[in-house]
């Protein structure tokens, strides 16, 4: 899937609506390409169920009836049949001809059929698995049928193009999508990414939801996607755990229930030490916060933020994220202490409810206080020469330039060591050069108050 860009705005908030629950808070679009989401458990079917699922596949099947058919025959320079032996096999499986180089391309990859010197015959592998061997062999069957959205895998090439969020899409709502649905979230995303003009776009309308039905029937004979009795489109078994394989392979927090299920009964400070610790992640706060009051959850994770590091601020924040305006009064009540009072004011004005303006310094201490918890957070301090992840990318050079000159006065305690990482492993050198200088300079203001 790592050809195919997930909108991360437009793909949450189809979500969303389809999964029919209050929409997040409005966020800005991501940083890059690739930041990583975060989907919703899934109940996997056991590996010995998925196993013996896979030679079901009407995909798999024919594979093997045309490593049967095949035997021992040459093949053309590029490695597939000639044409004659196209449209024999084609017949013979009762295939079209696009289907059966699909087919072709799984056979040999998967080692079905082997090609040496011109010729194709029976591979190494024998269907015979175990079910370890049969799981691996279904992840590399669907590496390959997806590997080919870039050559014209469904027929459509907008549906290509956005395959792997619409699949992302549906894995997120195990009850199904309707096509409609499907259809808006895929014109959604093509008119954000490509910048059609509108006459495009009406023409996209008009085809697109005859092409999605039919990309639908090969997703379905590719035994990835099957039609529920609501006459919605859900992953199968076995496409569920191949998407959630590729999203883990992408960077992305798919975990499963049971993954999620341990930390549902830690203690609030049990859990934000694991996302800290980086044992955790944010999937496990939704479980997490449906095992108790909103207004007690948040009592308990403002009283850690308010005496914690920076990294479980940073950490109670993003559990907080989660939480609306059920959890005003202990937010409320937050506004009083020292190092959370901003980070409640922007709490309760992201939920329109009445609170404090921010001022600039505000905003700059919340600047240092999110950058400072990334010394705290497993994994985020680099130990290479450079700082890479959200680090690395906060702002424009220029703007983090201007930033920096203003940590100095607004008081963090931990203003000298962001200053210190960002002068010694920015990529960027104004950047670098800059946090030296106001480094030099908070040292100074801090001796000043000694003195």
């Amino acid at each position: 899937m790592a050809n195919n860009v997930f909108d991360l705005a437009e793909l949450r908030k189809l979500i969303d609506e389809q999964a029919a629950v209050p929409p997040r808070q409005p966020e800005a679009p991501p940083a890059e390409e690739h930041e990583a989401l975060t989907f919703p458990p899934v109940l996997l079917a056991s590996d010995a169920e998925l196993a013996r699922a896979v030679p079901e596949v009407p995909l798999v099947a024919d594979a093997v009836r045309l490593t049967a058919w095949t035997g021992e025959r040459a093949v053309g320079a590029d490695g597939h049949l000639s044409e004659a032996d196209t449209a024999i096999a084609a017949a013979r499986l009762g295939l079209t001809a696009d289907r059966l180089r699909l087919v072709w391309v799984v056979a040999v990859n998967t080692g079905l059929l082997r090609i040496v010197a011109g010729r194709a015959s029976r591979g190494p592998l024998s269907m015979q698995l175990t079910v370890e061997a049969a799981l691996e062999f279904w992840d590399g069957v669907v590496m390959d049928v997806l590997d080919r959205a870039d050559q014209g895998l469904t027929g459509s090439a907008v549906v290509d193009g956005h395959l792997a969020e619409m699949l992302a899409t549906i894995y997120s709502v195990r009850s199904g999508v309707a096509t409609a649905n499907l259809a808006r979230g895929i014109l959604q995303s093509h008119e954000v990414a490509c910048d059609p003009g509108q006459a495009e776009m009406r023409r996209l309308a008009a085809a697109l939801p005859a092409e999605l039905l039919q990309a639908l029937s090969l997703l379905t004979y590719c035994g990835l996607v099957e039609q529920t009795p609501a006459g919605r489109t859900a992953l199968t078994p076995l496409g569920v755990w191949a998407v959630r394989r590729d999203l883990l392979r992408e960077g992305h927090d798919a975990p499963t229930t049971e993954e999620v299920e341990v930390f549902a009964d830690l203690s609030a400070a049990e859990l934000v030490e694991a996302l800290v610790r980086g044992t955790a992640t944010q999937s496990a706060v939704a479980g997490w916060l449906e095992r108790r009051p909103p207004e007690s959850a948040a009592r308990d994770l403002v009283a850690i933020a308010a005496t914690g590091t920076a990294g479980q601020r940073g950490a109670v924040g993003a559990i907080l994220e989660e939480l609306g305006p059920e959890a005003e009064a202990p937010l409320r009540e937050a506004l009083d202490q020292p190092l959370v009072r901003r980070y409640a004011a922007s709490w309760l004005h992201i939920r329109d409810l009445p609170a404090p303006a921010l001022s600039p310094e505000d905003h700059t201490w919340l600047a240092v206080d999110s950058l400072a918890a990334l010394l705290h957070l497993s994994g985020s301090q680099p130990s290479g020469d450079r700082l890479s992840g959200p680090a690395a990318r906060l702002d424009p050079p220029e703007d983090l330039v201007k930033l920096i000159g203003e940590m100095p006065a607004v008081g963090h305690p931990d203003t000298l060591a962001v200053l210190d990482l960002l002068a010694a492993r920015h990529d960027d050198g104004s950047v670098a050069k800059a946090a030296r200088k106001a480094a030099m300079k908070a040292r100074s203001l801090e001796h000043t108050k000694l003195g």
